[in-house]
């Protein structure tokens, strides 16, 4: 302000007056392609980080001596077995094959003595195929997968100067099969041979390796490794560094790995020299040598946990899978060992079971490690199963037998329903989930949408009934991710709920062929860790955590007062819609297997009440069951396994029926009855449905005669009579005929309908009560059409929207009467496909029965030889409305019938089980089916899907000869319990039986000892003894006094329904339980009736104590 005066001579800090000399701008670009150089396997090799990674390598007869024995016949001997033959000698360079077959090579070690004092060795394999080794005394150690997992430390113990021996089984295929081409989804090659490329004792330079890791982190990490060549063009990912040129994050991470390289050659790659690079290294990431990185008390939201997710089939059969299953988890077993923050998942209890059965000291192993907590089972049930296409009881038995499994082995049922990777998620799954004692669900699979994103990554998943679940999808979009710099990044970058929760999972690990989490992954995650403590560029996450931790901390807040955002009904995934079609013969089995499972147990049930001495056959019950919950595994049922996993699924389903046949025989005749059509005796039938059936049956050949061809079969619940149908007893009234009323046209009716039948294509269905035209003009229903088929590359799996530009008309060929009764006609019309392939579908019409609906049936022979074609069949009806419903497990879905928006038009193909439906106010059209799964309500076109023929994986698949049964059922009014059960009875078909002596009112009235009425809406879907009856246990759990009897009802139209249970049997009790049988509450019951209520579509179990 003036007067003030400053001293001129005091110094000031200063830069240096004079420049020193120029210094230029980095070319950010130039220095960061210049990384590569330093863990290249190029031309500077020598030079550069890779050239020091090892101190020293010892091979050759002097060190590592190689045998190999070679089971024939592509064997798969175990160790006790394949080590008592003699071993042939052999060496690096040998070739192994051909596919799936199996070597045992015996690898005798000796250290030499200039590697003895070195810090750590391994032996390094790679045959460019699978291994396990085995110790000599038959121990399963760690597993191998070429290219790969090839290394395995040895003992210290192997460091005396002798030979030391290990035993590698080695089998002839990759992780991921033996694909033709190198494209993993072409049908195998069956004569692929593997070379062993190394076979090295290796001294490793720990800190070399550890500074490789440093320096991949920091560099911002390469792409992920895309799992799928055709597929990779779909992720968007910067090949060099996950941060943008311009970023300063980008730019710091840049001058450290500068500076390390820099370092390096100053000090020509000495250890000293990579020491200190670790130094440099340490500023920007911490101390990642301890899993003390993660124990410093600050908070994080990403919940780091390993797992393998082991398919039970895919482009492998089941016996290799039960191997990849030994080489994973003693993989993890190993690195729990060495790292001590590692948690590793596993699910599928059927895994677990071959583990037992065929490795039992390494399922000990694991076992001590579940007791430990560190090798933590998932999942809840038996496989990670297919959802769509299972029935409602089907999904219950995944549940009870994976939970019953996990509680009498481990001690602990699983909290969270597991189930990363299936193709869409049923819309009654939270419900189970609930009844089965599992709140939580993980998946990711909906990541792979090819038309919508999904938009939630936390949210509650809300079920038919309303119950709920608490559903996380990875953000990272993987179930396997690699562990990099990048999957850390998305896992809060794609995270699509961080308004109500920003913590989130992320599973890493080798996975689809096994092998689990490598130490690679867990050390990238430490100094991922690191850089979040020190940086903060990452979200910070956290190893030595488990799946349960997240989802208790989810709860937790969800109980607060949280609100998680809601998603209602099912999760459709789209893509992948053509397994509802694919492997049509598997697809069949299962739906057989299922109605066949019901009945068994049914009739096992009752046999046990008739006669003490008879013993509930529980062993071959669990055994089918077992079988059939294998064969729903999500890559088997849906069809896009290779061939191999249906040769061996059919020899499964092969056994199930052998069972199934045998147990009914038993149970039957212990009831009275035989189901020999050859016997004697008088005719009878028994209903295992839940209500009156009044349905005409054809006779067995030995009993039927040229005037008497039919039965009709009237009976409630249980027993029914069986009154033979001669030409002379069948009333005007209900008579059903067929004739041709103009040259290739044919008129067929009962007093129901009248229906013309053209060329195999009905023109005219005519409703006679309510005198309403069904087919609109000019249309056909029962029209065959075929579409080209070739999607944009999973073969197997999808069926594209385009596929319906190509649709083309089969046109029918000549039709002929081939039945013509008072009691059931038919018109059979044989089309012609191609020069290879042909159709011969049966239209019949029965003489209606009282009030019972009466609906058109088809039944198809097809020969199918087809390459990339999708046949289906076509109902145009007089019907408008915007949704069309669909049968799913224990309840109706309904889905959009126009393309408005994306979201409507991506469910162009849909999944449905016995029934589908489109209704308007006051009629409506249901299609029945007896297998098939895919449909399709395009306006007033339904459609029905039949076969495929795609090439790969399966060369083969669908070819062949199949038999088809579809139908259609027009009704008056609703949708309602009539084209519930006349499904369900189209599925259960009475079967005649006879009996030598006159059924005893005391059988009659066993038979009928549990029945349900009240509402129509109301099924009864299951009658079982209880799990664990002292009569009835196999012992896994605690046996239970006395005996009882399991009842499992659920509501089948979307309303509250009333009714009342009856038990004739002097019930003690009468428990409400969950899914796994556990008595919830009691509830009364008073002269042998139960009150009933229950919400739309809920399911509820009952246990009867006797």
């Amino acid at each position: 302000m003036g007067g003030e005066t400053t001293d001129k001579t005091l110094t000031q800090p200063s830069i240096p007056r004079y420049s020193a000399g120029p210094v230029g701008q980095q070319i950010h670009s130039i220095y960061k392609d210049r990384l590569g150089q330093f863990t290249s396997n190029g031309q500077y090799k020598a030079q550069n980080l890779m050239g020091y990674m090892y101190e020293g390598r010892a091979t050759g007869e002097d060190h590592v001596k190689l045998s190999v024995y070679s089971p024939p016949d592509l064997s798969r001997p175990l160790f006790e077995e394949a080590t008592s033959h003699k071993f042939e000698k052999t060496s690096v360079g040998a070739w192994f094959g051909p596919s799936w077959s199996t070597h045992w090579i015996k690898v005798e070690l000796r250290v030499p003595s200039e590697l003895q004092n070195k810090e750590h060795l391994e032996l390094h394999w790679d045959a460019g195929n699978e291994g396990l080794i085995w110790t000599t005394d038959g121990e399963p150690i760690q597993g191998l997968t070429g290219g790969d997992r090839i290394e395995w430390v040895i003992p210290k113990t192997f460091r005396d100067g002798k030979f030391h021996t290990i035993y590698i089984e080695m089998a002839c295929n990759a992780m991921f099969g033996n694909p033709t081409g190198g494209d993993i989804i072409q049908p195998p090659d069956m004569n692929r041979y593997f070379q062993l490329h190394m076979a090295d004792i290796v001294a490793v330079n720990l800190e070399a390796r550890a500074l490789r890791i440093d320096f991949w982190i920091i560099g911002g990490i390469p792409p992920l490794r895309i799992r799928f060549k055709a597929v990779a063009n779909i992720f968007a990912i910067d090949a060099a560094r996950e941060f943008p040129d311009n970023d300063w994050q980008s730019h710091e991470a840049l001058q450290i790995e500068n500076a390390i390289m820099d370092e390096f050659i100053a000090g020509k790659g000495s250890k000293e020299a990579i020491v200190r690079c670790r130094e440099i290294a340490r500023k920007y990431c911490g101390n990642v040598d301890t899993a003390d990185i993660y124990n410093n008390g600050k908070d994080y939201i990403v919940y780091a946990v390993g797992n393998c997710h082991i398919d039970t089939c895919w482009l492998w059969p089941w016996a290799e899978t039960k191997r990849k299953v030994a080489r994973s988890w003693s993989n993890q077993c190993d690195l729990i060992d060495r790292y001590p923050e590692h948690r590793f998942v596993a699910s599928q209890a059927q895994q677990f079971k071959w583990l037992e059965q065929i490795y039992p000291k390494l399922f000990d192993r694991v076992k001590s490690k579940v007791k430990q907590g560190t090798f933590q089972p998932i999942g809840g049930s038996w496989v990670e199963h297919d959802t769509n296409m299972p029935s409602g009881e089907s999904l219950v038995r995944q549940f009870l037998y994976g939970q019953r499994f996990f509680e009498s082995h481990f001690g602990e049922r699983c909290r969270t329903f597991w189930l990363p990777d299936t193709f869409g998620y049923s819309s009654q799954l939270p419900q189970l989930c609930r009844l089965a004692g599992m709140s939580r669900f993980f998946t990711q699979k909906l990541s792979w949408n090819n038309i919508n994103n999904f938009p939630h990554t936390t949210f509650n998943w809300v079920s038919l009934d309303g119950s709920q679940v608490i559903c996380h999808m990875a953000p990272s979009n993987t179930y396997t991710a690699e562990a990099h710099f990048g999957d850390v990044k998305r896992s809060v970058t794609q995270h699509k709920s961080m308004d109500q929760d920003a913590t989130s999972l992320l599973m890493f690990g080798k996975g689809d062929g096994g092998g689990g989490p490598t130490w690679e992954q867990i050390e990238k995650l430490r100094r991922c860790r690191g850089i979040s403590d020190n940086k903060g560029l990452l979200p910070r996450a956290k190893m030595g955590v488990s799946v349960e931790d997240f989802f208790d901390r989810l709860e937790k807040k969800a109980i607060e007062g949280t609100k998680l955002v809601t998603w209602y009904g099912e999760l459709y995934f789209e893509l992948h819609r053509g397994t509802y079609t694919t492997q049509a013969n598997n697809k069949w089995n299962n739906r057989k297997s299922e109605v066949m499972l019901h009945d068994v147990e049914y009739l096992a049930t009752l046999a046990t009440l008739k006669d003490k001495s008879y013993r509930y056959p529980k062993k071959d019950i669990d055994d089918m069951w077992e079988n059939v919950l294998l064969c729903q595994f999500h890559d088997c049922l849906p069809g896009s396994c290779i061939e191999m996993c249906y040769d061996d699924s059919d020899e499964l389903y092969k056994k199930v029926f052998e069972t199934g046949d045998k147990c009914m025989k038993e149970a039957l005749k212990t009831l009275g009855f035989s189901r020999d059509e050859s016997s004697k005796g008088s005719l009878t039938a028994i209903n295992t449905t839940a209500w009156q059936r009044n349905e005409i049956v054809k006779l067995p050949k030995t009993v039927a005669s040229q005037s008497s061809e039919y039965a009709l079969v009237k009976g409630n619940p249980g027993l029914a009579s069986v009154e033979i149908m001669t030409n002379s007893n069948t009333s005007t009234k209900s008579a059903v005929s067929v004739k041709e009323i103009k040259k290739g046209v044919f008129r067929m009716a009962n007093n129901q309908y009248k229906i013309e039948v053209e060329g195999g294509s009905i023109t005219s269905l005519f409703d006679l009560a309510e005198q309403r035209e069904i087919v609109p003009q000019g249309a056909k229903a029962n029209q065959l059409v075929v579409f080209d088929d070739k999607p944009l590359y999973w073969q197997a799996w999808d069926v594209e929207v385009y596929h319906l530009n190509s649709r083309q008309e089969l046109p029918g060929g000549t039709t002929e009467i081939s039945e013509e009764g008072p009691h059931r006609v038919s018109l059979v019309t044989e089309t012609k496909i191609s020069e290879e392939s042909w159709i011969k579908t049966t239209i019949s019409l029965a003489a209606s029965v009282g009030d019972q609906p009466s609906y058109i049936e088809m039944a198809s022979e097809v020969e199918w030889h087809e390459k990339w074609k999708f046949l289906k069949v076509e109902f145009p009806v007089d019907i408008v409305n915007t949704e069309a419903s669909y049968e799913t497990q224990y309840g109706i879905i309904r889905r959009p019938t126009h393309y408005n928006t994306s979201w409507d038009m991506a469910k162009f193909e849909v999944c449905c089980h016995k029934w589908a439906d489109l209704s308007e106010n006051g009629y409506g059209v249901s299609i029945l089916n007896d297998s098939k799964y895919g449909f399709a309500t395009c306006g007033n076109m339904m459609r029905l899907s039949l076969l495929r023929s795609p090439k790969a994986p399966d060369a083969h698949a669908d070819m062949g000869r199949h038999h088809i049964r579809y139908a259609i059922l027009p009704h008056a009014g609703a949708l309602d319990s009539r084209t519930v059960r006349t499904a369900y009875n189209f599925n259960h078909p009475l079967k005649i039986l006879s009996s030598s002596t006159p059924i005893s009112s005391t059988t009659a009235d066993l038979l009928s000892c549990i029945t349900l009425n009240g509402s129509k809406a109301l099924i009864l879907d299951c009658i079982k003894r209880g799990e664990d009856d002292e009569d009835v246990s196999r012992g896994e759990l605690t046996k239970r006094k006395g005996r009882s009897i399991i009842v499992r009802i659920y509501e089948s139209l979307g309303g509250k329904a009333r009714g009342t249970l009856k038990c004739t049997l002097g019930a003690k009790k009468v428990w409400k339980c969950n899914l796994l049988e556990d008595d919830l509450e009691e509830v009364k019951i008073a002269k042998g009736e139960v009150a009933l209520e229950l919400r739309p579509f809920e399911v509820q179990t009952f246990r009867l104590q006797l």
